[in-house]
């Protein structure tokens, strides 16, 4: 069951402020008690020196991130304490005149039709008044392969097809509102025969939803979550509501009008969703950057406007014209206050929208651009590093709320309400080819949604993460897959730090100070895998004097440790995944340093780094094989580390390689799996041998294995290199076919 709300007593804000104490004496007692001792006394020499500062610093990096999380969760829980849910009278009455219209937006690429079609529904069924939900189908849009392209065809289809099942319910809930309307005129009441006609449409609308829950086939945890949150738990919504319009008609209560066509509408909200869908690469206008970013630039430069295609030898180009111009072959995509992105692995609980859009219309939010739930993790995963993946999720869930609380809000990309008005404020106008592309969103790292999210500091307005669980996401179901998503999490933080330092004097002159807790969380957030992953291979790797270790330091981190069971515990988990997810971030590792190594490749190069999608198939993907040997190297390190500490009675030692070793060893049975870290080793050594032959230049095979001259791609380009290269290839081949004689001369 989701949790929907936290309420921790005071009792748990009392502990965790302790938490938060004891962290920082553990430290500062370890840094008097070892560290300056020890150079008071002039123990040891240079080398001895270097040692303790390097093993200091890493030291105080743990501590420094052990710290912000225990503020960040103690600011989290404070926010659950205080969060009261909005009653649903007033959200029907806040949007009973006035409603904004929303646009979501889901980007697809090479997915499951199945897994998009769960997300779709999820959307579709939200109870807001003026609803689009437009797939952006990001895959080559003329694919060769059948299985490709069946899989397409079915993905296109998707849109279609919920809409016209919507059809049914949402035809009869707008003409029962059409003679309710009718019928109540002017009266100030409703009778007891208008009552009876509503608790008809609420019967049959959670009739047609138990039927369509009945129906589906639930193949796997994420369509078990669809049946039992999305379709039953609006389904139990509404036979609440049915129960209590029959109540009043048995006890001859007599309902205001107003409400009457309150609850009328909800029902026309429910099934009204408009859907459509959308291919950037048909026009060769649009950005072709292969990346999630570019894909929702792409139809946020559209919206609102009406644009003619045109044929050119590239493809379709888009230009725009006056509405009333519109033919029949023209785009008309209306624009709208509120944008909702949705991964299209992702699932949204049914008041979603009508919770934070309410949130975002309240006078006080007016600066305020985005407003999310961080997802949480789908329950029932079938695979040990899914289930654990997905308690990390959950914690991530309780820190993203506690950022809030100090103004150090991140948008997190799989789900988030966006208002229009912030992304016209950071958007970036260039003209590339002739072609103007408007970046909303930035790409410049694989991590865009943390960028922008300081971008949009900058313009002065607000994130804010709504403190209620009303979004689920998938984590990836094995090592393969994980691999792909946590390297690119692992990758950019440390280019856009640069950024937000720079913003410090413009936004205090501006009046809006960056405080220390902000910065300090931020800093955190975006630098420290780094430092993390660094300080983890110097603890693993390098034989530190054992003069340096201490109890302190184990008490510095227990604090950490322990909330982080409680918070796993609050979260439906058990208190010993908190090893779990020890061992599992040993396994991380080389996934970390490679994320890293690649941001670290970017600042010196200025190349930007391509764009990684996290595989969501259901078959397993494969993990580089360098990836799956590191965690065996740290295993059997850890226990050569551990002879050497026992050899020479270097207790301390030995028991952190020990542990190390255990839970780094049942993290690889357990999450990356013996045969087929196997096979990912094997196949990585056969890919280091094997160097395929690439073949240069525009030239492409038919299936008869002749080359064949890209003639758009020269006409479009002009690339003289492209023509010089396939004009040697085309003479090659005349000077074969002509006589002889003739080549003579």
């Amino acid at each position: 069951m989701p949790i929907v709300h936290l309420r921790p007593s005071t009792a748990t804000l009392t502990w965790g402020r302790i938490a938060i104490t004891a962290t920082v004496l553990f430290w500062f007692a370890y840094l008097v008690s070892t560290i300056v001792r020890h150079f008071l006394n002039d123990v040891g020499g240079f080398r001895f020196t270097m040692e303790a500062v390097s093993y200091l610093a890493v030291v105080t990096m743990l501590s420094f991130s052990a710290l912000m999380y225990l503020v960040a969760r103690q600011g989290a829980l404070k926010r659950f304490r205080a969060h009261q849910r909005v009653p649903r009278g007033l959200l029907d009455a806040h949007f009973d005149d006035d409603h904004h219209a929303m646009t979501v937006l889901v980007p697809s690429y090479a997915e499951e039709p199945d897994i998009v079609r769960l997300t779709l529904w999820s959307a579709a069924l939200q109870e807001y008044p003026d609803l689009r939900v437009v797939l952006l189908v990001d895959d080559p849009p003329f694919p060769t392969d059948p299985e490709v392209v069946a899989r397409l065809e079915a993905t296109r289809a998707l849109s279609g097809d919920i809409e016209a099942a919507l059809a049914v319910p949402r035809d009869r809930a707008a003409a029962a509102y059409a003679t309710a309307d009718r019928a109540l005129g002017s009266d100030p009441d409703a009778g007891t025969e208008r009552l009876v006609a509503l608790a008809e449409e609420y019967d049959a609308a959670a009739t047609w939803l138990e039927e369509m829950a009945e129906h589906e086939v639930v193949a796997d945890h994420v369509a078990e979550f669809f049946v039992d949150q999305v379709l039953m738990g609006l389904a139990s919504e509404l036979r609440l509501s049915l129960l209590a319009i029959e109540a009043a008609v048995d006890q001859g209560g007599r309902m205001p009008a107003a409400r009457v066509r309150e609850l009328h509408r909800r029902l026309v909200w429910i099934f009204g969703a408009r859907l459509e869908g959308f291919e950037r690469k048909r026009y060769a206008s649009l950005s072709q950057e292969a990346n999630k970013a570019m894909n929702i630039n792409a139809y946020l430069g559209l919206m609102g406007g009406t644009w003619r295609p045109a044929e050119s030898a590239e493809g379709a180009l888009l230009s725009r014209v006056a509405p009333e111009e519109a033919g029949a072959g023209d785009l008309v995509i209306p624009g709208s206050e509120y944008v909702l992105t949705l991964d299209a692995d992702s699932q949204l609980l049914r008041d979603y929208c009508l919770r934070l859009v309410y949130f975002l219309e309240q006078p006080e939010n007016d600066d305020v651009a985005i407003t999310q739930t961080p997802y949480s993790s789908y329950r029932g995963a079938p695979t040990r590093i899914e289930r654990i993946a997905g308690a990390t999720t959950d914690i991530q869930h309780i820190l993203h709320q506690g950022m809030t609380y100090h103004d150090a809000t991140f948008w997190v990309g799989a789900n988030a309400v966006i208002r229009r008005r912030a992304l016209d404020d950071i958007v970036q106008v260039e003209t590339v080819g002739g072609v103007e592309i408007r970046t909303y969103i930035q790409d410049r790292t694989v991590i865009e949604d943390t960028e922008s999210s300081i971008d949009l500091a900058a313009a002065g307005w607000r994130l804010i993460n709504y403190p209620e669980r009303l979004s689920y996401s998938a984590t990836p179901p094995d090592f393969g897959s994980l691999v792909v998503q946590r390297r690119r999490w692992a990758n950019g933080g440390l280019l856009i730090f640069p950024k937000f330092w720079a913003q410090r004097k413009p936004r205090a002159a501006a009046g809006l100070p960056i405080r220390w807790g902000e910065f300090a969380l931020r800093l955190n957030y975006m630098a420290s895998i780094a430092w993390a992953t660094f300080a983890l291979l110097l603890l693993l790797f390098y034989p530190y004097d054992g003069r340096l270790l201490s109890p302190l330091v184990i008490g510095a981190a227990l604090p950490y440790f322990l909330c982080m069971a409680s918070d796993l515990r609050l979260c439906g988990h058990r208190r010993l995944d908190v090893f779990r997810i020890y061992g599992f971030n040993l396994v991380l590792l080389p996934v970390n340093l490679a994320g890293v190594l690649k941001s670290i490749q970017q600042a010196f190069t200025g190349e930007k780094i391509p764009f990684a999608r996290t595989p969501k198939v259901r078959n397993r993907t494969a993990a580089p094989g360098f990836h799956v040997l590191v965690p065996y190297l740290v295993v059997g390190y850890s226990l050569v580390t551990a002879w050497r500490s026992y050899q020479h009675e270097n207790w301390g030692n030995l028991a952190f390689a020990l542990f190390n070793a255990t839970l780094c060893a049942v993290a690889i049975r357990a999450y990356i799996g013996l045969r087929a870290s196997v096979v990912d080793m094997a196949m990585g050594v056969v890919n280091w041998l094997y160097v395929p032959i690439r073949r240069s230049g525009p030239v492409a095979v038919e299936p008869s294995g002749e080359e064949a001259v890209d003639w758009q791609g020269i006409l479009y380009h002009g690339d003289r290199r492209l023509g010089r290269d396939l004009r040697s290839k085309g003479d090659r081949r005349r000077r074969i076919a002509r006589p002889r004689s003739v080549r003579r001369r």
